[in-house]
């Protein structure tokens, strides 16, 4: 027996699964087993690491750090988005003297690292007599990279839709600007959202690499707690605090985009019934009216697309 994709696994085949299923999950649970012995080893869940935990300016210094993560995160992540679409469209222009730059430009942005696109803007532009602040610095640089990337993400999901779609549109008198608008981004962001989602959480992750340049987010926290001589140093307790508000965070995110994905399914639309009718002849044409039924939200909509044989 055999489905689509692979052939269906044998006794044997079961039995060997289950082994290796079985062993990887020991090995994992090892791993985990002597890491947490480590940590107890070495003092790190002692109540004289997790002293300072008491103080209430520590959780407002973490509150602080988090606020500063998702301000910079807000603004790189809206922007990300709006740079790769406009980036994304020009990609696809028919227009060489448009498509051409554009592509290089996506090409290079993508290149460099986020690192030094931050030093660049925090260090490098002082040289020439410009300040930037480190927020700035940080928000500007996830937008410049994430806005290139998110921008193949958009082209990769217009290009791999049904060719028929873009023709349809302009079949019924839709201009491109229509048809890109009403046809093909709309069904392109609802596949490419489990992508762009994933892509933003790159980004909320790369805030952290504003502590180079000193930019008080949640990981310059983390450190500066961690490196509190008299308490210990707890640097893996605030690591294990700051990074719990990062995998909350992190979550958050991905349910969010679970609940859109879930909205874009159920006001999608669905296509019910479609059905060739035949046309009166007219002059010395003939063709096939092909009607298609669908539903929305508000009603059953009709369209009718004329194929001229």
């Amino acid at each position: 027996m055999s489905s689509v994709l692979f052939d269906v696994p044998g006794p044997r085949a079961v039995v060997r699964n289950r082994l290796i299923g079985a062993a990887t999950v020991l090995v994992v649970l090892a791993v985990l087993g002597w890491v947490v012995w480590r940590l107890f080893a070495t003092g790190q869940f002692s109540a004289e690491k997790w002293n300072i935990f008491t103080f209430s300016a520590v959780w407002v210094r973490f509150g602080e750090g988090l606020v500063a993560t998702l301000a910079a995160f807000a603004v790189a992540g809206v922007g990300s988005i709006a740079l790769g679409f406009l980036l994304g469209i020009g990609r696809l222009s028919e227009h060489a003297w448009v498509r051409e730059p554009v592509r290089w430009i996506i090409e290079v942005l993508r290149a460099v690292p986020v690192l030094i696109l931050m030093m660049l803007l925090y260090y490098g532009l002082p040289v020439i007599g410009v300040k930037m602040p480190p927020y700035w610095a940080v928000v500007i640089a996830l937008i410049v990279y994430n806005g290139s990337v998110l921008a193949e993400v958009l082209r990769a999901g217009i290009e791999s839709l049904p060719r028929g779609q873009k023709e349809a549109g302009y079949a019924i008198g839709l201009r491109k600007t229509g048809v890109m608008y009403f046809i093909l981004i709309p069904q392109a962001v609802r596949a490419m959202m489990p992508v762009i989602i994933a892509q933003l959480v790159v980004a909320l992750k790369d805030t952290a690499l504003g502590f180079i340049i000193t930019y008080q987010e949640l990981l310059y926290v983390i450190n500066q707690i961690g490196n509190q001589a008299p308490y210990g140093s707890p640097l893996i307790p605030a690591a294990i605090v700051g990074g719990s508000m990062y995998v909350a965070v992190c979550l958050l995110l991905s349910y969010i985009a679970y609940r859109l994905q879930r909205r874009a399914k159920r006001y999608g639309g669905h296509v019910h019934e479609a059905r060739v009718v035949p046309l009166e002849r007219d002059s010395d044409r003939r063709g096939r009216s092909i009607t298609v039924l669908g539903d929305d939200e508000v009603g059953l909509a009709r369209t009718h697309v004329l194929v001229v044989d």
